[in-house]
């Protein structure tokens, strides 16, 4: 059973019903004990990092997402949900679950042709093996919408990367965590094996 972690960022729906063309059993709740006692969980999301931690807080679901976390459970954060994995995000200086140390800068664009945010299909260039990634292909491309985008400390925990005027982390992780800017849901049968691959990850 995948968890979905419901804290009113959206884009669950789109998440679930990835899963359910895969055949993979999942549920979205907001429930505390469950995600805290989950087999898997993702962590998605969309929108700004204060609202998303605001709402975390006062559910008690960061604490379950990092009880999760510590029990060794296998966990996805996606968009947002890879955002606030990090310790802070420049986005009105929010301070965030921080399972992976650094933080969330904005994109600073010289180039005027580009816009923020960030949107639509872009390659992703894998820098370091992970199973999760073990489909992803040179030229390969996944969906972005994002303003902001997560920067480790650690650069070895950098496993992908995109190009928008600058390269950014695409897809970062720490022992049982794994997260991606981008959105996999969706971005077709890439994006899919990509979930699919989380599905069967053994940390």
């Amino acid at each position: 059973m995948i968890t979905i972690v419901d804290y009113e960022a959206g884009n669950l729906t789109s998440v679930k019903r990835a899963l359910d063309f895969l055949g993979f059993e999942n549920r979205i709740t907001p429930d505390v004990d469950l995600v805290s006692r989950a087999e898997r969980v993702i962590f998605p999301g969309v929108g700004r990092a204060r609202t998303a931690m605001n709402i975390l807080r006062k559910r008690g679901l960061g604490e379950a997402l990092l009880d999760a976390f510590s029990r060794g459970t296998p966990v996805m954060g996606i968009c947002l949900g890879a955002q606030v994995a990090l310790s802070r995000s420049e986005e009105d200086d929010t301070p965030c679950l921080g399972i992976i140390p650094g933080y969330c800068p904005r994109f600073a664009l010289d180039n005027p042709d580009l816009k923020i945010p960030h949107m639509g299909w872009n390659q992703v260039r894998v820098e370091k093996e992970h199973y999760i990634l073990k489909d992803v292909n040179p030229g390969d491309e996944f969906y972005f919408v994002h303003s902001y985008y997560p920067q480790p400390e650690d650069e070895s925990q950098v496993y992908a990367t995109a190009g928008y005027e600058t390269v950014f982390p695409a897809a970062i992780g720490r022992e049982n965590l794994f997260a991606t800017q981008f959105h996999p849901e969706k971005s077709g049968p890439v994006g899919l094996n990509l979930l699919k691959n989380f599905a069967e990850w053994r940390p």
